[in-house]
């Protein structure tokens, strides 16, 4: 499960001093000095009951005017400090079951009851309420090609419990496996972020616990949609680059987005099983076992 920091300190720290401390020094989280840093300074941050209300309070009176690029990140995030090198700084709202956008949205809207790990690590800390329960599972992320129905025979249970206020975590990348449930009433932790160049290319899966399998790949990049775009459109430098990318690509999952592209612009179910046949011999094991599912799927078609 993610790696409880006990970090004890009643001094508190305005958002602005906060970004200067990490500004100074940046965010390693396997570098255990800056762990303690950051962990040390997110504490002091959520020390101070009121700097979130304040910032939530200036944007309703200004009317939202200056966040369409500072938060375009999602409802349910706040983002308090945009990336800046090794980290960004953001504010998560847990709604309750019981809250109407719950009850109207559903809770895949929040990431409810799904089970998932991160391509990043992040410090993260119960701010306000009695916080958001998870099912906690760790794996071996070596052991997995990421294919949908991969067996991760390393996925095992660890404990259920909630991020209650004060509460001080690391999730850690490729390690820690949550299932989130709904906080008992209105909660709202706050993140540390870690960014690298290399984290748009590391995936992030879906589980599917009971049968302890890979559900699915949940971090598609930009790179995969714009691709998809290109070769839809039908330049023929587009269809070049996306045969190249699919035989020849470093990363896997680029790789499987080229053969959909391709796949996706065949009319005839045969020429579209000649080119997952293609695919299945293509030299990657995600890409292998994704084309032999694609084929069985026309068979049944």
């Amino acid at each position: 499960m993610p790696r409880v920091i006990q970090c004890l300190d009643e001094r508190a720290a305005s958002l602005a001093e906060t970004c200067d401390a990490l500004n100074g020094s940046g965010f390693d989280p396997h570098d255990e000095d800056s762990l303690t840093h950051a962990a040390l300074w997110l504490r002091r941050l959520g020390n101070d009951a009121d700097f979130l209300g304040d910032i939530l309070i200036d944007q309703l009176a200004q009317r939202h005017r200056e966040d369409i690029a500072d938060n375009a990140y999602s409802p349910q995030v706040i983002m308090l400090a945009p990336p800046n090198g090794t980290y960004f700084i953001r504010a998560n709202i847990w709604p309750s079951a019981q809250e109407h956008m719950v009850r109207a949205s559903g809770g895949d809207s929040f990431v409810l009851g799904l089970p998932h790990d991160h391509n990043f690590d992040f410090l993260t800390l119960g701010y306000f309420g009695p916080g958001y329960w998870s099912d906690y599972y760790e794996y071996d992320y070596g052991e997995v090609t990421g294919w949908r129905g991969e067996a991760v025979p390393s996925l095992r249970h660890i404990e259920r419990s909630r991020l209650e206020q004060g509460k001080l975590m690391l999730y850690r990348a490729h390690i820690d496996v949550h299932a989130q449930y709904a906080a008992d009433a209105l909660s709202v932790s706050l993140n540390i972020m870690h960014t690298t160049g290399a984290q748009g290319w590391l995936d992030q899966y879906r589980f599917d616990l009971e049968r302890r399998e890979i559900g699915a790949i949940v971090s598609p990049g930009p790179s995969e949609a714009f691709l998809k775009l290109a070769v839809a459109l039908g330049s023929g430098e587009a269809l070049d680059l996306a045969s190249r990318f699919a035989r020849r690509h470093p990363s896997d999952r680029l790789r499987l987005a080229a053969w959909d592209a391709l796949a996706a612009r065949e009319s005839d179910a045969a020429a579209r099983d000649a080119l997952w046949c293609e695919a299945e011999a293509a030299g990657s094991r995600l890409v292998a076992m994704e084309a032999r599912a694609r084929r069985g799927a026309l068979i049944e078609v």
